[in-house]
């Protein structure tokens, strides 16, 4: 399997491109702000055909390249339907009154095929699998995807900004909700293997033990601690 990231833009937002090997198909995972040269750059590097763009979240940082990269390949972008709002409505998740000056130019909205995530969903592409598990807390949208262990490498989680190394997602902007979030930790982390390689929205990659033993927001957490809510 081929992973190649990039941190991209202002927040230094990290794109991945996924495939089976080089000169085969890929997806890419959250093109944010700048993104669009490194993606181009990637995908001649390895020689890549893109099939589709998937987002962890909708936040401007990881979603203000989907548009052109989307037009320039034609392919779909994948997202949750509560983060969906995000790509033509940027300002709005960040609490910005309209007409605020946001980074500059962005290319704003939708690209021509948006097609919605749905928890426990299993994406096949790209002749790979990608489990969804959504993971509200950092907004409502989250989702997380985790790819199965090969021969060639160990399970992977694409975390975006549920979990860094070292650290969790900011609860602050419209939508966060720091005991969502802690219930997404403990239900779509906890549960992982050890083994399970983490690559971040932002940041280096971790694993989920190292995360389990030393991140202060899980340290002595289980899966059983997730908080309950509702009835």
């Amino acid at each position: 399997m081929l992973i190649a990231g990039f941190p991209a833009g202002a927040w230094g937002t990290n794109c991945y491109l996924v495939a089976p090997a080089a000169g085969e198909e890929c997806v890419i995972i959250d093109p944010g702000h700048q993104a669009t040269a490194g993606v181009e750059e990637t995908l001649k590097k390895h020689r890549l055909k893109p099939v589709a763009v998937v987002l962890t979240h909708g936040h401007i940082d990881h979603v203000a390249s989907v548009v052109p990269v989307c037009g320039a390949h034609d392919v779909p972008a994948w997202i949750h339907p509560r983060d969906r709002y995000m790509m033509s409505d940027p300002e709005k998740a960040l609490g910005r009154s309209i007409g605020m000056p946001l980074m500059g130019e962005l290319t704003v909205g939708e690209p021509d095929d948006v097609q919605e995530l749905t928890d426990g969903a299993r994406l096949s592409l790209a002749g790979m699998e990608f489990g969804v598990a959504h993971a509200p807390g950092h907004t409502k949208g989250s989702v997380t995807f985790r790819m199965p262990e090969t021969p060639e490498v160990p399970p992977v989680l694409f975390s975006g900004d549920l979990l860094f190394a070292g650290s969790v997602g900011r609860t602050d902007l419209p939508g966060g909700d720091h005991a969502e979030l802690l219930e997404s930790l403990a239900r779509v982390c906890l549960p992982l293997d050890d083994s399970t390689v983490v690559l971040s929205g932002h940041g280096p990659q971790t694993t989920i033990g190292r995360e389990r033993a030393t991140n202060p927001f899980l340290t002595g957490m289980t899966g059983a601690d997730a908080p309950r809510r509702g009835m």
